[in-house]
């Protein structure tokens, strides 16, 4: 089959790596891709938001299989018109993506039926918002505070203070995150540990993958600004299999089957950001594509072929597949820009990757990258995903951070405590 993968972050370039080793796999493109995916797969330059140009690639190169890496295309309707035209594709409809591209409407979701999250209220207006923060500050004590859509991971301020919060009200509707904070949602504050669970799904079948652990914070100890990531490690220990079992009874079966009756039958993969508390699992956020970083974890330890696992999440058959895993640990340190999550100098070239890539149980995962002749040079934020597979979550953290001292790159940073919670326990 002739496979594309749109998108160009590192997750896309975890899910090509693992959809190039397929048998099923005879001709794999990436759309925009970076300068990993150019050394596995033939990118195509473009706007991977663009749904019309995205159609057209289908077609000049007669793609039997889209795979869509986020979340815009999805919630821009990339998966229904490939669909209209005949085209087979991985992912959810844009009705079923505004788990994703609505808060409010997750929220709203979660209320109907009966699934565990947090507390919370919707709001057109600041003035709105702020009486209700005080009010429920005054009740409740510390609150969330998200732009309602798509914020490219950046869209969640926890503060300390309600008069912190109050500004992060205004600050929204000022328009910090653009169109994305036209409403707000704002939540009660939930206790615990945080983790990340996921499910291939067809519209009807849940299919459990596994869990994981990510670290939105900047700096280490968790401190710092949130960021769309600065690494992941799985297995999450939090994650027991009884606990495991009780998300999948409690919060992704019920997605499902109310999904289904409201007339949006849910297909591709679901990632559930999950609090883990006294009272159990409750859910944070939907996201409706793999995490990044998590995606890259869960690639590197899974066995089985990946492309029958999405086809078959496609076609409504998941009840036919079995996925097997690695008993192993794997983590995923990203390389980030000095100045990420704020602003940050592109175009500075980075050495070392192939040192780095050689180590035995290492993937180096690019994302904002791209190939200038033979140089490797930074073009994003979050630049490069070093992850590796260890028996022991001591023994993987070590593998990665020695790849990562074989890279040259003075202009990057990462966190030195990727996987603290792992090892706590």
């Amino acid at each position: 089959m002739k496979i594309l993968v749109v998108g160009g972050g590192g997750r896309e370039h975890a899910l090509a790596w693992k959809i190039g080793q397929s048998v099923l796999t005879d001709e794999l493109y990436c759309l925009p891709g970076n300068g990993g995916t150019a050394r596995i797969a033939t990118n195509i330059p473009g706007n991977a938001e663009d749904v019309e140009f995205v159609l057209q690639v289908c077609r000049d190169k007669a793609i039997d299989f889209v795979v869509v890496g986020p979340e815009a295309p999805l919630v821009n309707g990339l998966v229904d018109r490939l669909e209209q035209e005949g085209i087979k594709a991985f992912g959810p409809s844009a009705a079923a993506a505004q788990l994703e591209a609505s808060k409010g409407f997750t929220k709203d979701f979660c209320a109907r039926h009966h699934i565990p999250t947090a507390a919370y209220g919707r709001f057109r207006d600041a003035a709105s918002a702020r009486a209700y923060a005080s009010t429920t500050w005054a009740q409740r004590g510390r609150l969330v505070v998200k732009a309602d859509g798509l914020a490219a991971g950046k869209g969640v301020i926890l503060e300390e203070t309600l008069e912190e919060t109050l500004r992060a009200i205004d600050s929204i509707f000022a328009g910090q995150f653009g169109a994305a904070g036209n409403e707000v949602v704002i939540e009660e504050y939930l206790e615990g540990e945080e983790a990340s669970f996921f499910a291939l799904i067809d519209g009807g079948t849940a299919l459990p993958l596994i869990g994981a652990q990510d670290h939105k914070r900047a700096f280490d100890g968790d401190q710092g600004p949130n960021t769309g990531g600065m690494g992941a490690y799985s297995p999450a220990p939090v994650l027991t299999p009884e606990l495991q079992d009780r998300v999948m009874r409690e919060i992704i079966e019920p997605t499902v089957a109310g999904m289904a009756a409201d007339g949006h039958p849910y297909k591709g993969v679901l990632y559930a950001g999950l609090m883990i508390g006294p009272e159990g699992p409750r859910l944070i956020e939907y996201n409706v594509r793999f995490g990044d970083p998590e995606c890259q974890v869960l690639m590197m330890r899974l066995k089985s072929d990946l492309v029958p696992a999405l086809m078959a999440a496609a076609d409504g058959m998941l009840s036919t597949v079995d996925l097997r895993w690695y008993d192993d640990v794997a983590l995923t340190v990203v390389m980030a820009a000095k100045g990420y999550p704020g602003s940050y100098e592109k175009g500075s070239e980075i050495r070392g990757v192939e040192a780095a890539s050689a180590m035995e149980d290492v993937m180096v995962f690019h994302a904002g990258t791209r190939l200038d002749g033979n140089r490797l040079l930074a073009t994003g934020g979050r630049v490069l995903n070093v992850t590796a597979r260890g028996r022991t979550v001591a023994d993987t953290q070590h593998r990665a951070y020695a790849a990562i001292g074989k890279l040259d790159w003075p202009d990057g940073f990462c966190r030195k405590d990727i996987g603290w919670r792992a090892l706590e326990r």
